[in-house]
């Protein structure tokens, strides 16, 4: 049975077999028995790093330490809101950090903001939002890319009917205003 630890662009944490591209953490959010306990904590550092580092390997959700999360990819996790590390992928973060509204001089300021923007979705229409944005209609997350909308899950996108009218803007305000400045999240290949 797998591990409640896949995020979607909700920010909610789902137990699925689909690893995804990215693992991140948001702090230590299960317990003794690798049992989720609660989704967020008051952490503000939320990161994104990749899934192999420098040889580094762990036993997923050991009891105190920091719960491994996993995401089909940077959208998902910017869209959850999180932020690129620092350590293992230092020129996304750098980039992200500039491109972020403001001016950010370090990783502790950024959480802080990130932290102050994440779980507010906010309207907009479809062609309003830039590249990498993800976003809800009803129930259903969908990733804007290459000017197309795609459905997103677990395991990756679907094709999708681009809508008409406002949705609910899921990527936090400054992470699309990142995405909007330059900042090109890494996409799962199904969106195609």
């Amino acid at each position: 049975m797998p591990l409640q630890n896949r995020v979607t662009p909700f920010s909610t944490i789902e137990a699925d077999p689909a690893r995804g591209m990215f693992m991140g953490n948001r702090g230590c959010l299960h317990g003794e028995h690798r049992n989720l306990e609660v989704e967020h904590t008051r952490e503000k550092r939320w990161l994104v790093c990749l899934t192999s580092f420098k040889g580094r390997k762990r036993r997923i959700m050991q009891p105190g330490h920091y719960t491994e999360l996993f995401f089909l990819d940077e959208a998902t996790a910017l869209a959850a809101g999180h932020r690129p590390c620092a350590e293992c992928r230092r020129q996304a973060y750098d980039l992200f950090l500039k491109l972020y509204p403001g001016k950010r001089a370090n990783a502790e300021t950024l959480d802080k903001y990130l932290a102050s923007d994440r779980l507010r979705p906010w309207p907009a229409t479809f062609g309003e939002l830039p590249e990498g944005t993800m976003f809800a209609v009803d129930a259903d997350a969908f990733l804007k890319w290459r000017g197309k909308a795609w459905r997103w899950h677990h395991a990756g996108y679907k094709a999708a009917e681009i809508p008409d009218g406002t949705v609910e803007v899921l990527t936090p305000e400054g992470t699309v205003a990142a995405l909007a400045a330059g900042y090109k999240p890494v996409v799962h290949g199904s969106a195609r």
